[in-house]
């Protein structure tokens, strides 16, 4: 319909309706501009609010989201557990926070002490020190232990987290069993969170695995996810740089990120929203509001700087060994992020490095395909192993319950298993 309005081809009805199509469009384009602008200006209000620590730390750790509003986490057979099959705890950190912890036992042993075990107190134990749990840990010699750190917001009996404890021991149900902690500001423990005090915490986790509850570093496997990929790799950079080096048995990262700049630019809430894609169109600008960005967690750098170490290291010290598992389907952290992990890792493997071509190539021949199951490829020196699994399906978190964890877990714990 044309826009001119004249009496020549119309009415003055014709006219009347021309106008007021006009103001119409001219209305909603008036409104477009103006939604546009409200959006740019609100954007740019957020932009400038991820400047504030306080705020990009909410942004980063999801802290205060606790996710198990109204249940106490005291009470962990709210989520499945038996009856005293965890023991929930607290761990003193050397800076004066408490931190909230489980002790949960593989399911083949609770069953062969199920009655001693149900006669316990149920809930919050003031000395751990005390109950069947620990003593079966510490006096077994064949006891072996996974830390594990959870990702983002929530705390230990959130989402996707408790069937993933119930992973770490199905490849060994009578041996295995799993210390997880909230960090602090996370759930029950105290202090707010820091990328200094969440390695703090995790220290702390591990020295009293090996110091109180005697356990081997041989016998100790790291598991973590999303945000704890990046505590538990500077948890073992911290611990190959001392002066008796410290090496566990193994590593399993799942659903790991290269660092925060990198995270910036790819990840997305709950899959869905990209928080900072429109800035990454302008890496200028996305650049300048990293600087403004506090807690790093360069974890492509510690884990380079791990390797190197461990790859100069005496050759009688223990071997490392590394898992990375992604999701295809993960839409919060690409698996991309393992990728530059693994060249990282790879890289520094190498007394010359390599380009970035040669890992590809590698993969290429020696990737094992497992079709809908996704596929695999490792490199190995004399040093150590580092592992890449990309599974096709698993999303963000859910991956942690399935049976390639388990696996990766036993496969990490080596000969100890």
């Amino acid at each position: 319909m044309s826009l001119r309005c004249s009496l020549i081809d119309g009415s003055p009805i014709r006219k009347r309706q021309c106008v007021a199509m006009r103001i119409i469009l001219v209305t909603a384009l008036r409104s477009a501009v103006y939604g546009l602008l409200t959006f740019t200006g609100l954007y740019a209000f957020f932009i400038g609010l991820l400047t504030i620590p306080v705020l990009q730390d909410q942004v980063i750790y999801l802290n205060r989201v606790k996710l198990t509003w109204f249940q106490d986490a005291n009470v962990p057979e709210q989520w499945g557990f038996l009856r005293n099959q965890v023991t929930p705890f607290f761990l003193n950190t050397p800076d004066g926070e408490s931190l909230h912890a489980w002790h949960i036992l593989p399911l083949g042993l609770y069953q062969q002490n199920r009655a001693a075990l149900s006669a316990e107190p149920q809930g919050l134990t003031l000395d751990i020190k005390e109950r069947l749990s620990f003593k079966f840990l510490r006096d077994d010699p064949s006891s072996l232990l996974v830390l594990y750190f959870h990702g983002a917001a929530g705390t230990l009996g959130s989402g996707w987290r408790p069937p993933s404890y119930r992973a770490m021991s199905a490849g060994a149900p009578h041996r295995i069993h799993t210390l997880a902690i909230d960090y602090r500001g996370f759930g029950s423990s105290s202090g707010y969170p820091s990328e200094k005090g969440l390695l703090t915490d995790a220290i702390t986790l591990a020295e009293w695995a090996m110091k109180v509850a005697d356990i081997p570093p041989s016998r100790i496997v790291i598991f973590a996810q999303s945000l704890g990929t990046a505590v538990a790799l500077s948890l073992i950079h911290h611990m190959a740089a001392q002066p008796e080096p410290v090496l566990f048995s193994g590593v399993v990262l799942v659903a790991p990120f290269a660092d925060v700049a990198s995270l910036t630019a790819t990840y997305r809430i709950a899959g869905t929203i990209p928080v900072l894609d429109p800035l990454a169109k302008f890496p200028s600008l996305l650049t300048w509001l990293n600087t403004w960005i506090i807690a790093k967690w360069p974890s492509k750098t510690k884990l380079a700087d791990f390797i190197r170490r461990c790859e100069d290291l005496d050759r009688e010290l223990p071997r490392y060994d590394i898992t990375m598992i992604h999701a295809e389907d993960d839409y919060d952290i690409p698996w991309s992020h393992s990728d530059q992990l693994f060249w990282h890792a790879a890289n520094a493997s190498m007394p010359n490095g390599i380009s970035f071509a040669e890992p590809e190539e590698e993969k290429l021949a020696s990737r094992v395909d497992s079709e809908a199951g996704g596929w695999a490829v490792e490199r190995r020196t004399s040093r150590g192993t580092i592992r890449e699994q990309i599974m096709k399906y698993g999303l963000h978190d859910r991956i942690m319950s399935y049976p390639v964890v388990s696996l990766a877990v036993m496969r990490a714990f080596g000969e100890s298993l």
